[in-house]
């Protein structure tokens, strides 16, 4: 069963399907890289609650940053926020994004009970 949380015309905020959850890709507004992953992050941490999951839960991390060059930022944020021995499965490359503001978007799929 394919469960649907939140659809909208695009996408859904989560999709669930044989015990994994699938969030919608997460950006935020800021000065600072480290400003906007904080938010992403937290935004994260709303949507694993929403789905039944966890930080602990995540199984893979998708990260587009719109330039490498805040690669130290992002870490330097998001090595706070992973539990320790709970890192998930991470890829993270440079890509254009939405809006020209944004500095990073996260994807993220976790397990849920």
């Amino acid at each position: 069963m394919i469960e649907r949380i939140e659809p909208g015309t695009r996408s859904s905020k989560i999709v669930k399907h044989n015990g994994v959850a699938y969030l919608t890709g997460q950006v935020a507004e800021g000065a600072t890289i480290q400003e906007q992953v904080q938010v992403c992050l937290d935004k994260v941490d709303a949507l694993l609650v929403q789905a039944g999951s966890s930080r602990e839960k995540m199984l893979r991390v998708t990260i587009w940053l719109a330039d490498m060059q805040d690669f130290a930022g992002l870490n330097e944020v998001w090595n706070a926020w992973v539990p320790e021995g709970h890192a998930p499965a991470r890829a993270c490359g440079e890509a254009k994004l939405a809006r020209p503001e944004l500095k990073v978007e996260f994807i993220v799929d976790a397990a849920y009970d």
